[in-house]
C-alpha cells in the first residue's frame, strides 16, 4: 500500500466541513475573525472498552486543532492577532501538547509492543514510518509554537516568518493525514485482527491510568 497516497474521501468531507463552520463563524462576526475557539472545543468522550475509538477519536482532535493554526496562520497574515485568535492559538497549542504526548504514549507503550509481539515481525514497515513522522512533526511544532507566541507578543511577524509558519502549518496537517492513514488504514485493523478482548481490556486501563 503507499503510504503517500492522496487524502481519502473522508478527509477531503472533513476539511469542508470545517471550512463551512469557519465562514459562518466569519458571517456572524461581519467578516472579521472571532470566535476561532469555538473549533478548539469538545471534550473527548472515552470509552476504555475501546481503545481503539479513543485513538481514532484523538485523530479527529488533532486534525481540528491543526485546521486552526493552519486557518489562523493563513488568514490573519500581515496583522496582529485579535483577541478571540490569540485565544485560539493558546487554547490549540496546550490542547495539541497534551493530546499528542498522550495519544503517542497510547501507541508506542501499550499500541505497538503488543502489536509486534503477537505479529513476530518486530517494527514494521508502517510503525517505523510512524516514528519518522512523529520526529518530523515535532521539530514542525516547536518551530510554529516559536513563531505564535512571538506573533502574540509582539504584535507582528517578518514576512520571511509568517511564510515559515504558514509552510509549517501547512506541512503538520498533512504529515498528519499522513499519519493518521496509516495507522486507521493498516495499524489498527491489523490490531482489530488480532488482539483478543484480555489485551484489548488491558490496554483500555492502561489508557484510563494516563487519563486519571
Amino acid at each position: 500500500m503507499n503510504l503517500h497516497s492522496t487524502q481519502s474521501g473522508d478527509t477531503r468531507r472533513e476539511e469542508k466541513r470545517l471550512e463551512n463552520r469557519w465562514h459562518k463563524l466569519q458571517k456572524r462576526s461581519k467578516g472579521k475573525v472571532p470566535q476561532m475557539a469555538a473549533l478548539t472545543g469538545g471534550k473527548l468522550d472515552y470509552e476504555f472498552d475501546d481503545p481503539i475509538g479513543i485513538l481514532k477519536n484523538v485523530h479527529r482532535q488533532i486534525k481540528r486543532l491543526l485546521h486552526v493554526l493552519w486557518v489562523i496562520a493563513d488568514r490573519a497574515a500581515g496583522r496582529e492577532l485579535t483577541g478571540e485568535e490569540k485565544a485560539a492559538v493558546r487554547s490549540a497549542m496546550d490542547c495539541l501538547r497534551v493530546d499528542e504526548t498522550r495519544h503517542t504514549a497510547d501507541e508506542e507503550e501499550s499500541l505497538f509492543p503488543r502489536l509486534c509481539a503477537m505479529t513476530m515481525t518486530g517494527d514494521s514497515e508502517e510503525l517505523i514510518a510512524l516514528e519518522d513522522n512523529r520526529r518530523h512533526t515535532d521539530g514542525l511544532h516547536a518551530i510554529v509554537d516559536t513563531l505564535y507566541l512571538t506573533w502574540i507578543s509582539a504584535g507582528e511577524l517578518r514576512p520571511e516568518d509568517q511564510l515559515l509558519l504558514q509552510s509549517c502549518t501547512e506541512q503538520l496537517k498533512s504529515l498528519s493525514e499522513q499519519h493518521i492513514q496509516i495507522e486507521e488504514q493498516i495499524v489498527f485493523p491489523r490490531a482489530e485482527r488480532i488482539f483478543d478482548r484480555r489485551t484489548i481490556a488491558a490496554i483500555g486501563q492502561e489508557f484510563r491510568a494516563r487519563r486519571s
